[in-house]
């Protein structure tokens, strides 16, 4: 799933989830990322839902695309991860250690997003700061953040996002179905945290930001 957030008078946001891999047959991100289009993020921010599938390649030739279609403020990336059971923020992206075969059998030689980038690459997001406010809101779904996306797609698809974005991405990893939460109980979890996500962007708009760890 990903989310674009645009510096429009009626905000856009767009989102996207991924289509199902691996013993995921129904892919958690993506069903609640459609359960989150009907729920709407407020007036001012109009939301574009997007399946992406799970492959190194077409990542690399959709994201560039998403993120110079309509120059957004935030992108925001949501995947599955049957170890969570958590709503679980992540913090960076991560260049090199991709050795696992994505769903055409596919995986690139040189085992990194981009010869010769950063090994890690932090949103300009404070995570942390994200996930106290939403544990603090009574939403009855925990939240927690993470700084290791997986080396799977998930994480390639952060990384990329980060660069293309200048760190002005963020992805949410979310448990399957069930083990806890509802499709409909993971969906204002995802709202919540944009919406920390936004406000927390507006409030420090113009200050520096340190994205890449050498």
């Amino acid at each position: 799933m990903y989310i674009e957030v645009l510096p429009l008078p009626k905000t856009i946001g767009k989102y996207h989830g991924f289509e199902p891999f691996g013993e995921h047959a129904v892919n958690a991100s993506w069903v609640a990322v459609q359960e989150l289009q009907k729920l709407g993020l407020g007036h001012d921010i109009n939301l574009h839902v997007a399946e992406v599938p799970v492959e190194y390649q077409a990542v690399q030739s959709l994201l560039p695309s998403l993120w110079t279609q309509h120059l957004p403020q935030l992108v925001v990336h949501v995947g599955v991860s049957g170890m969570a059971t958590t709503v679980t923020l992540e913090q960076c992206g991560h260049n090199q250690g991709y050795m696992r075969p994505d769903n055409c059998s596919f995986c690139p030689k040189s085992c990194c997003c981009l010869e010769g980038g950063p090994d890690c690459i932090h949103s300009v997001i404070d995570m942390d700061a994200v996930c106290k406010r939403v544990n603090s809101s009574g939403l009855g779904v925990s939240v927690s953040v993470s700084k290791d996306a997986g080396r799977y797609l998930c994480d390639y698809t952060y990384y990329t996002s980060l660069f293309l974005g200048e760190g002005r991405s963020a992805f949410v990893h979310v448990p399957p179905l069930g083990k806890p939460y509802s499709a409909e109980q993971l969906a204002q979890a995802l709202r919540a945290v944009i919406l920390e996500m936004l406000e927390l962007m507006e409030h420090n708009k113009g200050k520096n930001h340190c994205l890449h760890d050498q």
